[in-house]
């Protein structure tokens, strides 16, 4: 099989091409792309708990420590207890991290309407239910067993 036919290969390929996109858009907004899709999972009224973020964006919460110290150094947010639990500190936009998560926004949605203005809803909805089912037998884990595929044994 050529790698140009393999699932993993296209999937990867058109993710590097997507961040490459928004990275050129959000470097002219001195952030990343990381950086927007952080902003883009926080509340702008009442925060975010820190332990919320990471599992919104499939990240590991190491990878997301150092996102969050960089945003706060850029001012983009500021961590404060949450009033309800003070054992949990929720992560709050400041008035700078709005603006960049508006732009964030409009950047995500000029995409997607790009690309739904191109490809029609029938093609759409098979691609979501496509990428749902690769998601499924990836979560359900049962791929690998003993070190071969399923296929194997």
């Amino acid at each position: 099989m050529k790698r140009e036919e393999t699932i993993d290969h296209n999937i990867k390929t058109a993710w590097h091409a997507i961040a490459r996109m928004y990275n050129q858009q959000a470097v002219k907004q001195e952030i990343t792309t990381s950086i927007g899709f952080v902003l883009l999972n926080i509340s702008s009224k009442e925060g975010t708990p820190a332990t919320k973020i990471a599992p919104l964006m499939g990240l590991e919460s190491r990878s997301l420590t150092r996102v969050l110290k960089n945003m706060e150094e850029k001012g983009l947010v500021y961590r404060k207890p949450d009033e309800n639990d003070k054992r949990s500190v929720r992560i709050h936009l400041t008035e700078k991290g709005k603006e960049k998560k508006e732009v964030s926004r409009k950047t995500v949605l000029a995409f997607n309407e790009a690309v739904r203005a191109k490809i029609p809803d029938s093609k759409l909805k098979v691609f979501f239910e496509v990428i749902n089912d690769i998601n499924g037998i990836i979560e359900n884990n049962n791929i690998y067993e003993n070190g071969k595929t399923i296929n194997q044994q």
